[in-house]
């Protein structure tokens, strides 16, 4: 499908136009409008678009669309592997080797060989809106993605850098437990020292601490990091300061990443890394950490999609999985075509 034309969709800002694309984080510094896609992995996609304009997202074209059916999925991790390393996390955490790792598993069911993740985004847009949602659609790059994201990993506008973790999820405010608050408390320690790294000494701070944020389906609690760039650092020094983001990661961040490593069996890809724009004659960009994502595998012929959950010594392994359930579900129905919309322009479950 590589006939289909390079685009990008942020909110109600279109782009298209490709121009060139890199892997180099210092051409955001240079001059135009790029999309940004960065794996988990660290594989790092920067691709220039000319033409930019506020369009809305599309109504959905019935039949656009066809969706793998909800039975269709396969997790790489099973119920049993899941809650299985969930113990062994919780090993490690009382070894002292790790205070909170986050735990992930990647779903993926067979795809229409003629499947467009931009017909996809439409229903997203109505079934599961996102502050953050965004679509990067470059074939002949290996980059299709399309993501309902609420969680920021990085903003910059001029030298001020924004960043709001999410850690804690329930169906309603009352399901957040102890632990939520408290697994929220230590990634904002995470991030304000990934940030703290590359932002002028001082100048880091917690404007919000653990607010419940409402989304489609669920509640999160979010906080907000900010700092001031160093005159000597830009994008590159950022990513690479902050990179793979701390809610997805664990604390402390290098013992996570190894304990992940050892523990999931597929790659995360896009899920996990972060996706957004940056706008570098404005100098201004945003990047979503990408998590409620979907994306293309056209080398296997399947759609892929990632959920998880932060653990803690306080975990319960069934519960953790609960959560990942959860946090797919409604996804999941929407790609499958299992939502529609009602004239107040919520979704529901058919």
């Amino acid at each position: 499908m590589h006939d289909l034309p390079p685009l990008a969709r942020f909110g109600d800002r279109l782009a298209t136009g490709l121009l060139d694309v890199t892997s180099d984080p210092a051409a955001l510094e240079s001059s135009g409008f790029w999309a940004v896609c960065a794996d988990f992995e660290g594989r790092l996609t920067c691709a220039r678009f000319g033409d930019v304009r506020t369009e809305s997202v599309p109504a959905p074209v019935p039949g656009a669309w066809r969706g793998p059916g909800t039975g269709d999925w396969t997790s790489s991790l099973d119920r049993a592997a899941y809650t299985a390393a969930v113990r062994r996390i919780r090993a490690h955490i009382a070894a002292g080797e790790v205070y909170q790792a986050n735990l992930c598993r990647v779903l993926s069911a067979p795809m229409a060989p003629g499947a467009d993740v931009d017909a996809l985004t439409a229903l997203l847009a109505r079934g599961n809106p996102a502050p953050y949602a965004g679509t990067i659609r470059l074939p002949a790059h290996g980059v299709e993605a399309a993501t309902a994201s609420p969680e920021l990993f990085l903003r910059r506008d001029g030298r001020v850098v924004t960043s709001g973790p999410i850690k804690g999820t329930g169906r309603t405010e009352a399901d957040l437990l102890e632990k939520d608050y408290a697994e929220n408390v230590m990634i904002v320690d995470l991030v304000r020292n990934d940030i703290g790294r590359v932002c002028t000494p001082g100048s880091v701070t917690v404007p919000d601490l653990c607010a419940v944020e409402k989304h489609p389906g669920l509640v999160h609690l979010v906080s907000t990091v900010r700092g001031e760039l160093r005159a000597d650092a830009g994008w590159a020094e950022l990513l690479d300061a902050a990179f793979p983001p701390g809610s997805v990661t664990g604390a402390p961040k290098s013992s996570a990443l190894r304990i992940i490593d050892a523990l999931e069996t597929a790659p995360r890809g896009p899920y996990c890394g972060g996706i957004g724009w940056v706008d570098a004659d404005r100098g201004v960009g945003e990047l979503a950490v990408g998590i409620r994502t979907f994306w293309i595998d056209r080398a296997e012929g399947l759609l892929r999609f990632g959920t998880g959950a932060g653990i803690t010594w306080g975990s319960d392994p069934e519960g953790e999985w609960r959560e990942t359930e959860l946090k797919a579900s409604r996804l999941l129905a929407v790609a499958s075509g299992a939502y529609e919309v009602n004239g107040t322009g919520e979704a529901l479950q058919t």
